[in-house]
């Protein structure tokens, strides 16, 4: 997709490039996703030295269509599903002209203006791989790097982590019995909807991804299915033309008045129940949120099949918990991810069942100097939050913040 970017838009740098303070501790980041580069601004302003290691040759991360990194789940017509203002980071607003929610090439040119706004694109080295971390009894982090140049270690002070959490497909365990004759892929592996045109697709999962997939499928497919295990408040994105997130009440709010508005949300968008979709066994913003403008539509029409869990797998067929059947030759498994850490031994830091404790989600408690950044899932967006974490481990590298 093409830049959207306008002259307009290209500030200059807020200022000259700044050199780093060579008396504070040195910093590790891998990774120039949407983490990455709000870690590595904080750093910098803070006058932290470090470096950033990007595997591919761009920045943007999950966001890059056809990212040559090999690891982004990003599809052709991916939309964010929080609104601009909320997403965007408290010090660079996105473009007033950006529909209400922006598309993942308009959210790529907002990170590469972020960049270079804030003027600290030399401190990010691509095409570089971090093979292996380790941590010497001093203290020191040992970081085996692999790119253009060959191997080498360097050593570090401090290591943040922002790799992203949306990269390793997590697909049924144990595996469904039964066989299937048809083709499987996994949300992450899924790019464009010429995969589902003429189809039997059965889309299995509940999140975004799946309700985008299903959509998609309800166009081009033969016959669309989505099997759900369990129950989601699917919200709308708009109502009465405006991003349903710019209605929100503040974040100083009691829960018990949010809840109210979750409420409010689920009840205009419409009841998963009447359209044949299990009932959610938990309140309006209890759980993550589901969003789409287009779902109950394709489902209420039925150009989406809703069926339960999936029993086991027969040939060119699907067999599901209630005992009803559905035909299908691709099978696309929305089925999330696994939290991973490849450049970390297993038994140094590792997150089974996706359970990592970290202190506020960002410092890990047996490690110090670990840092983890973007490593959450908020009812919103990851961005703000992300950036909020990496100015605190700018505050706590600077020696501005003691923690516990």
């Amino acid at each position: 997709m093409p830049y959207l970017v306008k002259p307009e838009d290209q500030a200059p740098p807020t200022a000259d490039r700044l050199d780093p303070n060579p008396r504070l501790p040195r910093a590790c980041v891998i990774g120039a996703g949407s983490s990455g580069i709000a870690a590595a601004k904080a750093l910098y302003a803070a006058g932290v030295p470090f470096d950033v290691f990007e595997r591919g040759p761009v920045i943007g991360g999950n966001w890059v269509f056809d990212n040559p990194n090999g690891v982004s789940a990003c599809y052709r017509h991916l939309e964010i599903n929080t609104s601009c203002p909320r997403m965007a980071y408290s010090d660079f607003p996105m473009p007033e002209y950006y529909p209400g929610y922006a598309r993942h090439w308009e959210i790529r040119d907002f990170f590469e203006r972020y960049v270079d706004h804030f003027g600290f694109r030399h401190t990010i080295t691509f095409d570089t791989e971090v093979e292996h971390v380790t941590r010497r009894a001093d203290g020191v982090f040992l970081v085996d790097l692999f790119g253009p140049g060959g191997r080498e270690t360097r050593e570090y002070d401090v290591v943040l982590v922002c790799n992203g959490h949306h990269w390793d497909p997590r697909w049924p365990e144990p595996a469904y019995p039964g066989t299937f004759d048809g083709e499987q892929i996994h949300a992450h592996d899924y790019r464009d909807s010429d995969v589902l045109e003429g189809r039997d697709v059965l889309v299995v999962g509940m999140g975004n991804s799946a309700m985008d997939i299903a959509v998609e499928a309800s166009y081009v497919a033969r016959t669309t299915t989505i099997s759900v295990r369990r129950g989601q408040w699917v919200l709308r994105k708009t109502l009465n033309g405006k991003p349903v997130d710019q209605r929100a009440l503040p974040a100083r709010a009691p829960w018990r008045l949010k809840q109210l508005g979750y409420r409010y949300l689920a009840k205009r968008s419409g009841d998963p129940a009447a359209i044949g979709l299990p009932r959610p066994d938990h309140e309006p913003g209890e759980s993550h949120p589901v969003q789409s403008d287009r779902f109950f539509d394709r489902v209420a029409d039925g150009r989406i099949a809703p069926a339960p869990g999936i029993d086991r797998l027969a040939g060119d067929r699907v067999v599901f918990s209630d005992g009803s059947e559905a035909r299908a030759d691709l099978v696309v498994w929305c089925t999330g991810y696994k939290v991973t850490f490849p450049f970390f031994d297993a038994n140094f830091v590792s997150a089974p069942d996706n359970d990592l404790p970290l202190f506020k989600r960002t410092l890990h408690p047996d490690v110090p100097g670990l840092f983890f950044i973007g490593l959450l899932q908020p009812l919103g967006a990851v961005m703000p939050l992300a950036e909020a974490q990496s100015a605190w481990v700018a505050e706590l590298l600077a020696g501005r913040y003691l923690p516990p």
